[in-house]
């Protein structure tokens, strides 16, 4: 079913704050364009994937492909907007309030839900004890996976000396790197500009914009020095996702009207959206190798 594919937009509202030093740009207004790519395997055997009944979408394939995102940043307000060939997506993030609002638009339909930070948390907290249960339940899923939202694990960002040009800036590679349990480390393989401090934004594209829903990289940006331009990681049923910025604009004005909400769309709390994503199952879960 068409519909079992839109699972990237209900999913990606965008993450705040970036500690830069050496005297980097300070920026409060910007446009970033950024390109994700999800890569499957070229032998997965799509027969063995079981599609979400009940009406509800399959977050198996997780946005398979090019995500193409435009993220408008003014002051507390930012705005994503994502597209791909098979659906399109914004979300709007007031970090004042700290609310996320996001409208995903599928073949004519729209769709709108609304969540604070603190349900956010209660519901990342409640997904994460479910998990915790189905692994101590099923032998095979013990060792499969990491809890995305883990804020307790220790992260060390571990610059090298390997630089190369994204959109325009002279870019450090870095390893991030994550201990959990028994000591087993995943890591992510990053770049970012020491140029640039962009208030309330330190990365774009990849899952960035689903409001920490999602987010495999937990807080470990803000440990970076300076502004993500790209990076490269690992993910469940052997995909890889790669997310780099083409394009910055820093002098273009951006209207306020640009993060008003649409009125032609029935805005829903999350709490009564939760049956699109499978029920709270607790799907939304990524692996990262080391």
């Amino acid at each position: 079913m068409t519909k079992q594919k839109f699972i990237l937009p209900a999913l990606i509202c965008i993450i705040a704050g970036t500690p830069v030093a050496a005297q980097p740009s300070s920026v409060t207004q910007a446009i970033v364009h950024t390109t994700t790519n999800i890569i499957a395997p070229e032998d997965e055997d799509v027969s063995a994937i079981n599609p979400q009944g009940q009406g509800g979408m399959n977050f198996r394939n997780f946005g398979d492909g090019e995500t193409k995102s435009v993220t408008y940043l003014k002051g507390g307000m930012v705005k994503t907007v994502l597209k791909s060939e098979t659906f399109r997506s914004t979300i709007y993030r007031n970090n004042d309030t700290r609310t996320t609002t996001t409208i995903f638009e599928i073949m004519g339909d729209k769709r709108g839900f609304y969540i604070t930070d603190e349900e956010q948390a209660a519901m990342m907290k409640q997904r994460d004890s479910m998990m915790q249960a189905r692994r101590k339940n099923d032998s095979s899923q013990r060792d499969a996976s990491i809890t995305i939202n883990n804020n307790d694990q220790p992260i060390e960002i571990i610059p090298t000396e390997e630089k190369k040009k994204i959109a325009g800036y002279v870019c450090t590679k870095a390893w991030m790197v994550t201990t959990r349990l028994l000591g087993i480390k995943d890591s992510v393989v990053l770049w970012y500009t020491p140029e640039l401090k962009i208030q309330n934004l330190f990365s774009t594209g990849g899952t960035s914009g689903f409001g920490n829903m999602v987010n495999p990289l937990g807080k470990g940006f803000e440990k970076v020095d300076g502004f993500v331009m790209g990076y490269e990681m690992n993910m469940r049923r052997n995909r890889k996702m790669e997310v780099y910025v083409t394009k910055i604009e820093l002098n273009k004005e951006i209207a306020d009207k640009e993060f008003d909400l649409p009125k032609d769309i029935d805005i829903k709390p999350m709490k009564e959206m939760q049956s699109m994503f499978g029920g709270g199952q607790g799907n939304f879960q990524f692996r990262r190798n080391p």
